[in-house]
């Protein structure tokens, strides 16, 4: 059965007060799915973050992201890469925060899910691409590199994040929308997420962000100081962020 109305959460990165604040909104806008766009768990309240999730029940359909993949490899020590020094002990500590079973969640989740939604028909929903689920595309990828990108894709309305920057372009007669990220954006501070009915709209939900950033700093994860400044309450700018992206 097609989802009335749907809300697209994506990039969440252990921020359970961002993703409260997503969650409620959510509920007024009356949704009747919740689509959690992966990279679920790393950052500084990871399993709490997961539980709130999962109590949604059959609600909440979740994909995996490549930072999902990475906490998965780093709880079972078989790490496919070697990260940067910062990025590592961030990703150990998170797989130290998990039980088996939450471990267990992460790994059997699917890379993409294509959904019916009332009036726009199958949208298909992704981490980064459909092909991958760390490729940058950005506003400034180029058109042909874009058709690449969905060369393969059946569905006329992608819904991807990673980038944790919102967009939304049109690729021959294709829509590509970024649902923006719930725990670490860029631009605005907030909780950036996409509301999907007749049209895919995008979202942007403050929250106390003060208190906020005092429950992140007072977590144990190693980059909690960063977090609390950077992804909380004072963002980096999606200019800054597209120089360094590239894409």
């Amino acid at each position: 059965m097609p989802s009335r109305r749907l809300a697209a959460l994506y990039d969440i990165h252990g921020n359970l007060p961002a993703l409260d604040a997503a969650l409620a909104a959510a509920e007024e806008a009356d949704v009747d799915t919740i689509l959690i766009g992966g990279d679920i768990v790393l950052g500084p309240i990871p399993a709490a973050t997961l539980e709130r999730l999962r109590a949604l029940g059959t609600r909440a359909r979740c994909i995996r992201g490549n930072c999902d993949r990475l906490v998965v490899e780093a709880f079972d020590e078989t790490p496919s890469r070697k990260l940067p020094a910062p990025v590592a002990e961030a990703v150990a500590w998170t797989a130290a925060q998990l039980s088996r079973d939450q471990r267990d969640f992460l790994a059997a989740l699917p890379e993409t899910l294509s959904l019916d939604v009332a009036g726009l028909g199958p949208v298909l929903f992704c981490h980064a691409t459909p092909r991958s689920d760390e490729e940058i595309v950005t506003t400034r990828t180029p058109l042909e590199r874009m058709r690449t990108v969905l060369d393969d894709v059946a569905e006329k309305i992608v819904v991807c994040g990673h980038t944790h920057m919102q967009f939304d372009r049109a690729i021959d007669g294709r829509r590509l929308v970024n649902a923006g990220s719930v725990g670490m954006p860029y631009g605005a501070p907030g909780a950036h997420w996409l509301l999907v009915d007749t049209d895919l709209r995008p979202r942007r939900t403050t929250y106390d962000l003060d208190a906020a950033a005092r429950a992140v700093r007072a977590t144990a994860y190693p980059r909690a100081e960063e977090f609390a400044r950077q992804s909380i309450l004072h963002p980096p700018s999606e200019e800054a962020m597209l120089e360094l992206l590239g894409g």
